[in-house]
Parts: C-alpha cells; sequence; structure tokens
C-alpha cells in the first residue's frame, strides 16, 4: 500500500481554504437548520472556524471539540441524509484549522447534501452548488481544489468523490 504525505500549504492559503470550507458548510447549513432547529453544533463548528481564521488563535482542544461535536450532530441526523451531510460539512470546515485537507471534505459534504435534497434534480443542483463553490474559492487554490472533487453521474444517481491520491 502507497503511502502519501501530505500536500503543504502556507499559512494564509490554509485560511483562505479554511474561509471557503466555513461558506460552503454554511451554504448548506439551513438544510440541517431546518430539521434540528434546537441542535447548534454544526453552526458552533462554523463560528469556531471564523474565529480561528480571524484571530489565528489554535486551540486544538477547541478546534476538535468543535469538529466532533458537528460529526455527532451528524451522526444524531442519519435519518436525514441532507440535515447529515450538512453537519458533516461544518465538522470538516472547522478541522481545516489543523489539517488543510478538510477543506475538501467540507465542500465534498456540501455537495452530498445538495444532491440528497432532490435526488431527481441532483445532478443539475450540484453542479449549481459547485459553481457557487468555484466562485468562492481563491483563483491560485481553484484549478487545484476543484481537480479532486469529482462529481459525476452513475446511473440515475450523483456520486460525489475526493480524489486523496498523489499530492493531496
Amino acid at each position: 500500500m502507497e503511502t502519501y504525505s501530505y500536500k503543504k500549504y502556507s499559512q494564509d492559503n490554509q485560511k483562505a481554504l479554511a474561509t471557503w470550507a466555513a461558506d460552503c458548510a454554511e451554504h448548506v447549513l439551513a438544510l440541517f437548520e431546518k430539521a434540528y432547529p434546537n441542535d447548534d453544533r454544526p453552526r458552533h463548528a462554523i463560528k469556531t472556524c471564523r474565529t480561528w481564521v480571524r484571530t489565528g488563535v489554535f486551540k486544538m482542544a477547541e478546534i476538535r471539540g468543535a469538529s466532533l461535536a458537528a460529526h455527532a450532530a451528524a451522526r444524531d441526523a442519519k435519518e436525514n441524509d441532507a440535515a447529515c451531510f450538512a453537519a458533516h460539512a461544518a465538522g470538516q470546515a472547522v478541522a481545516t484549522a489543523h489539517v488543510p485537507q478538510h477543506a475538501y471534505g467540507a465542500a465534498y459534504y456540501a455537495l452530498k447534501a445538495v444532491a440528497a435534497t432532490d435526488p431527481v434534480n441532483a445532478e443539475a443542483r450540484t453542479a449549481k452548488e459547485r459553481t457557487w463553490q468555484a466562485r468562492r474559492l481563491p483563483q491560485d487554490l481553484r484549478d487545484d481544489v476543484l481537480s479532486r472533487i469529482i462529481v459525476e453521474k452513475n446511473g440515475n444517481r450523483v456520486v460525489v468523490k475526493i480524489n486523496k491520491g498523489k499530492g493531496f
């Protein structure tokens, strides 16, 4: 089995990726909050991510706690795919403070959330979401990041994947 080391990002690029990841997660957050209006764990994760970007203060316990809480909210929402994926997007976004590649996960789960809202029109909806995501990603990161997030049609389903191969 081959192992790869993660691509290194500058702190400025990591913060840009974190901002983008928070934007992606926040864009689908209503899918979670509509179904679970009293659960603020995903929103708190996004807020924690934005605070790290703004201040640069990294507290592992805080970042990890917010991420794990958002992922726990996703597990609690497992009967509602769109809400579940939206909460996972928030958990991935805040984790970008620790590992930049988690930003890919935020976009990935946001796309999955959008696809889950309307499976019949998932192809058009995910294409629109991906365009929205691309416009918010800094130009110097756009090609590399978007080349790793794959959206494809498989029969009558839309499949979203992350290519974690060499150079990830």
